[in-house]
């Protein structure tokens, strides 16, 4: 019997290989998906509980608009399969301190975007939120209409619509990719041969793994902890009614509420070490914990002495400049790459899914790709404008990054 031929293999089934394969199937392409461990696995950048979809991204306006794209693709799929819980409105409050450059920028680019927004001084945060302390300087910018997606079952929620839409879901381990010119097929570990007329990588931390020769410099793995703290019994000021997602620009610390009685959750986006997601222990470390309970006693002293009821260990998969890796491979002309999510990529999986599939579609213009080359220089330094101080924690190299121009949507 002759091997079934798909238009296009998916491999990884996280947000953006989920999404990719699901506007792809929308637009009546045969879609294989494939996936080592399954959707949203544990070990996966897209595994895990909750995530947060914010708007606020300092002077770069391209992931501003890119998250508002998503934000309306994740409702609008959450209401057609009946799981609109998967989305929590909770609010998203970025909590700075008077002269933040980041936040002042983040300022102009959301009211450009018309993204709807509310600056409250150190008086109105106090009054509104009593249980977080602010200092005398401090201020924040609310975003109403943001907050938290439930993840590990909003990548499933699009793996099952994709299925229903015809996309063929299988878990296979795939081998590292060489050569060049076309791609005719893609190899298992098991001895499967998967074909297809395009192939793309979207395996977040493991696309250095798959393709070591062109990404292994380029994606970096790193380790993060999440903590979760006990709130205490009777107490609602930490549940999703009245406490925000919230993101402390000046110490790089970010959370959520208590959701679905799981407890108030809280990390860093300072990058940790590197880790190899196969094979890393997932325990978290004795002085990650005690950062944690020195920053939330800090900033919600009724939390000071709380218990910790889980903490988890999951990975950023970073470029050298925050930026995604989005591309054709340059010795395939029918082989594409993307990944380089860097800790923020989550919220954007419908709209990168959308981008892909138009490019190949002809829905978009094929010059979008240029901020996203995988073949772009490498560069040391911090990331620029991604994360919560607007740096987007330290990368792998200590060295200040070049400044990027400010972009917008527009300019893909």
């Amino acid at each position: 019997m002759a091997a079934t031929r798909y238009d296009v293999a998916v491999i990884g089934a996280g947000v953006f290989g989920a999404w990719i394969a699901w506007h792809l199937a929308h637009s009546g392409q045969r879609v294989l998906l494939v996936d080592q461990y399954g959707p949203a696995h544990t070990r996966a950048s897209s595994g895990g509980e909750t995530r947060v979809i914010r708007m606020a991204y300092g002077s770069d306006a391209i992931y501003t608009r890119l998250a508002q794209s998503s934000l309306r693709q994740w409702q609008a799929l959450f209401a057609a399969v009946g799981r609109p819980e998967l989305f929590q409105r909770t609010g998203v409050l970025w909590m700075a301190r008077r002269g933040h450059a980041a936040a002042e920028q983040s300022l102009s680019v959301l009211t450009d975007a018309a993204v709807d927004h509310q600056v409250l001084d150190a008086a109105e945060l106090r009054k509104r939120y009593p249980q977080i302390a602010v200092p005398d300087d401090g201020w924040a910018i609310f975003e109403p209409t943001s907050g938290g997606l439930l993840a590990r079952r909003a990548v499933q929620a699009v793996v099952a619509d994709a299925i229903r839409k015809g996309v063929m879901l299988v878990q296979e381990q795939i081998l590292p990719v060489s050569g060049i010119g076309r791609l005719a097929a893609l190899r298992s570990t098991s001895g499967r041969t998967l074909h297809a007329d395009r192939h793309v990588l979207a395996c977040g931390p493991w696309l250095g793994k798959l393709l070591p020769d062109l990404l292994g410099p380029r994606i970096f793995p790193t380790r993060q902890e999440v903590c979760y703290f006990g709130i205490p019994a009777g107490d609602t000021r930490f549940g999703a009614a009245q406490m925000p997602t919230w993101m402390d620009f000046d110490r790089e610390w970010y959370g959520l509420p208590d959701i679905e009685g799981r407890g108030f959750k809280l990390a860093c986006d300072v990058h940790g070490p590197l880790i190899d997601p196969d094979i890393a222990e997932r325990t978290a470390s004795v002085a990650g914990i005690a950062a944690a309970r020195e920053f939330v006693a800090r900033r919600f002293p009724a939390l000071a002495g709380a218990p910790l009821i889980a903490a988890e260990v999951c990975q950023y998969e970073n470029t050298s400049n925050g930026d995604f890796l989005i591309d054709q491979h340059p010795d395939y002309d029918n082989l594409w790459i993307a990944g380089g999510g860097s800790g923020h990529g989550f919220k954007h999986g419908p709209a990168v899914g959308e981008y892909l599939s138009g490019l190949w579609l002809a829905t978009a213009r094929r010059s979008r790709a240029s901020v996203w080359q995988a073949s772009r220089p490498c560069r040391g330094g911090r990331s620029i404008d991604r994360g919560l101080a607007s740096e987007g924690g330290k990368s792998i190299a200590r060295e200040r990054a070049p400044t990027v121009p400010a972009r917008t949507y527009g300019d893909l």
